[in-house]
């Protein structure tokens, strides 16, 4: 069966701290898998980045050294103690450095781990960043791999090639799957299990085979793959189809998506749900509440609105208000390395959650609505993910503001009630205002001009569900419309592709920020 995102292994989520879900989130998953590849206490820990890769000129800035430095220590990511890593590892003796090199990739976001423990072992990992908190280990000491944190994972190095691969699936059937790669005539065998492995199974194995060692890697998603079911519709088109057919609206189908691809009951996946929207609307009350840190750019500015309308400086009943309000305190909970979801990324993170509350507020749109309209955002997000996917630093800044704007119109038209097709259509509308969005993050933190581009994509999805509610014509089908933000990232240059080197964040008041910041943090 072909792999497929899930809506909280890739769309919403992780459930994170730090600025960033492609540098924070996605690089705290793949060291803390690394710390299972290792198995013995960390003592010393290089990392480097390709001199040509986006993440060499700002991977301290967009918080990936402290996504690494959380993994490595064994912190968990909403720990308090993630605000202040270097501190923890000096605590614990752990050296962790930092080198830009040149050395050979496959995708922008690489970067690789070297890694030496306590009693003298050593390995070496390459692993790679693909977006909204999501990542791959690519290479572990030249074997190569793909290991995505969804499985619990055996490693077998330099095993018996007697047998195969076939008589071992016949061995171990309730393995999900068994592949192999070679280095210098040596043999990995790699199986992928979705329940704990167990001590039967080493103990079967070593009667089986002769190998050097072997590695044993728990699963840091969410969600275990391996349990997933048929779904009743593929396609977008098939999609509305069904809805059709079924009469269900879409944030049915998101649930029903969900079920099939976690196979968890009806139940259990409403209940994760219900957790991750939760945490979204404390980080609405968190930032209203008013937060400070030190290494930001604005401060806070959420509690602006209520005192503009006060004195009666902006419109008096606008909805646009609330959203503003929201969209800035859950970004301002994220700059202030308060927890939050990526949803779909953390730089996107105040655009759904903002502007879904609003409506539901001024409609009173009761709990169980506004659930389910997250999951209508979840499925048009499981296809963003089917597409282009999350990744800034390959495709702008179309795939997080623009997704979620996309993501969010369907929310809306959910809690308006409409129908499936108009939902599908308010998400095509809204992401087709946002194609060719940049990536242009002023002194290299996700402040500005985000928050700007988090507040016009809100409003953007509230606009765009109006139209497709009022009967205008998307015209654009959004399985066009995806695959036309992938073209369109192809011909935009590098520098406006979250580096640092382009669009605003060049101009020379963000240069003077940056050097500011860079004084204060030396």
């Amino acid at each position: 069966m072909e792999k497929r995102p899930g809506i909280f292994n890739d769309v919403i989520g992780p459930i994170m701290r730090g600025p960033s879900s492609s540098h924070t989130a996605a690089s705290w998953r793949a060291a803390k898998v690394c710390t299972d590849i290792l198995n013995e206490p960390l003592k010393k820990a290089i990392i480097d980045f390709d001199k040509n890769g986006a993440w060499a000129p700002n991977y301290r800035e967009q918080g990936t050294s402290l996504g690494i430095e959380g993994g490595l220590l064994g912190l968990e990511i909403i720990d308090d103690r993630m605000k202040n890593t270097e501190l923890v590892a000096n605590e614990l003796g752990i050296s962790i450095q930092y080198e830009i090199n040149s050395f050979k990739t496959n995708h922008v976001n690489t970067f690789r781990l070297s890694l030496e423990g306590v009693n003298g072992k050593n390995i070496q990992v390459v692993a790679i960043s693909t977006g909204g908190g999501s990542f791959e280990i690519q290479n572990i000491d030249s074997y190569e791999v793909q290991l995505c944190g969804d499985f619990y994972e055996l490693l077998l190095f330099d095993s018996s090639k007697e047998i195969t691969l076939e008589e071992l699936k016949e061995m171990l059937p309730q393995s999900k799957f068994i592949v192999e790669s070679f280095n210098s005539g040596k043999r990995l065998i790699n199986m992928k299990f979705s329940n704990e492995i167990s001590n039967e199974i080493i103990e079967k194995l070593k009667l089986a085979l002769s190998f050097e060692k072997f590695i044993i890697t728990k699963p840091v998603l969410p969600i275990v793959a391996g349990n997933e079911s048929e779904l009743p519709f593929t396609s977008v088109e098939s999609l509305l189809e069904f809805s059709e057919k079924e009469d269900l609206d879409l944030g049915a189908l998101g649930l029903i998506y969900e079920q099939c691809q976690s196979g968890l009951e009806d139940s259990a996946v409403i209940d994760r749900m219900k957790n991750l929207v939760r945490i979204i609307e404390n980080s609405i009350k968190t930032g209203l509440e008013g937060t400070t840190y030190e290494d930001r750019i604005l401060p806070q500015q959420s509690h602006l609105i209520n005192k503009a309308r006060k004195k009666n400086k902006i419109l008096q009943d606008s909805i646009i208000n609330q959203i503003i309000a929201n969209v800035s305190a859950i970004m301002e909970s994220k700059s202030a390395m308060e927890v939050v979801v990526a949803n779909p990324t953390a730089g996107s993170c105040g655009v759904i959650g903002g502007v879904l509350r609003a409506v539901a507020d001024d409609i009173n749109a009761t709990h169980d609505e506004l659930i389910r309209a997250y999951f209508a955002t979840g499925i048009i997000g499981a296809y963003f993910a089917m597409g282009p996917g999350f990744s800034a630093e390959e495709h702008g800044c179309q795939v997080e503001c623009g997704a979620s704007a996309g993501m969010a119109a369907a929310g809306i038209v959910q809690l308006f009630g409409g129908t499936a097709r108009e939902a599908v259509d308010a998400a095509s509308m809204a992401i087709q205002n946002m194609i060719g969005l940049v990536c242009d993050p002023i002194a290299d933190r996700v402040e500005a001009p985000c928050l700007g581009k988090n507040v016009s994509a809100a409003v953007n999805a509230l606009s765009s569900a109006t139209m497709s509610c009022a009967g205008y014509n998307a015209l654009i089908p959004l399985n066009e419309v995806l695959k036309t933000v992938s073209s369109v990232s192809s011909q935009m240059p590098t520098c406006v592709k979250c580096t640092g080197k382009g669009g605003l964040a060049m101009t020379k008041t963000a240069c003077d920020i940056k050097a500011k910041l860079a004084l204060k943090t030396s």
